[in-house]
């Protein structure tokens, strides 16, 4: 599946909706130090609900020890700044979506880092600064799922 990599997360709802994300679509969630919170804050298990253990979650102490993990793979970066569209992206497992922090998202260094593939935004009305976290996540998970044909998931309901 693919990997969903939060960079110096913030906002505790944000990562507990995460988490729920990874455990329902089978995405492994990194998160790179510091965290904004810890992790058995009220919120962040509020906001996830039952799934944490469902999800597969690794937090790593530095961004150096996230790419020793998923490296070879492509990673995407998704910013305001990216010139590439997240739908104009040919997914492929083992992908990384990477995130930056809730209000200032990725740092220069992190967006001009060799193992970044792309730079990558998600479409917004003109004017507006950002899309939430969770949200943007979601949005390229099930994009990048979507291309898979949902591999892994339950089957449809017939009527």
């Amino acid at each position: 599946m693919f990997h969903i990599a939060f960079f110096e997360p913030r906002i505790p709802p944000n990562t507990g909706s995460a988490i729920r994300l990874a455990a329902v679509t089978g995405a492994h969630l990194h998160l790179v130090e510091p965290l904004g919170f810890t992790m058995g804050d009220a919120q962040l298990r509020r906001a996830g609900l039952d799934y944490h253990d469902l999800a597969v979650v690794t937090v790593h102490e530095t961004l150096a020890q996230l790419w020793a993990e998923v490296l070879p793979a492509r990673v995407y970066a998704f910013t305001a700044r990216g010139r590439t569209s997240y739908a104009d992206i040919g997914y492929l497992p083992g992908d990384v979506l990477l995130f930056g922090p809730e209000p200032t998202g990725l740092p220069e260094g992190v967006l001009t880092d060799p193992n970044v593939t792309d730079l990558v935004r998600i479409p917004m009305l003109t004017g507006r600064r950002s899309l939430n976290l969770a949200n943007s996540a979601a949005v390229a998970v099930y994009e990048a799922w979507r291309q898979l044909g949902f591999a892994g998931s339950a089957p449809m309901p017939s009527n």
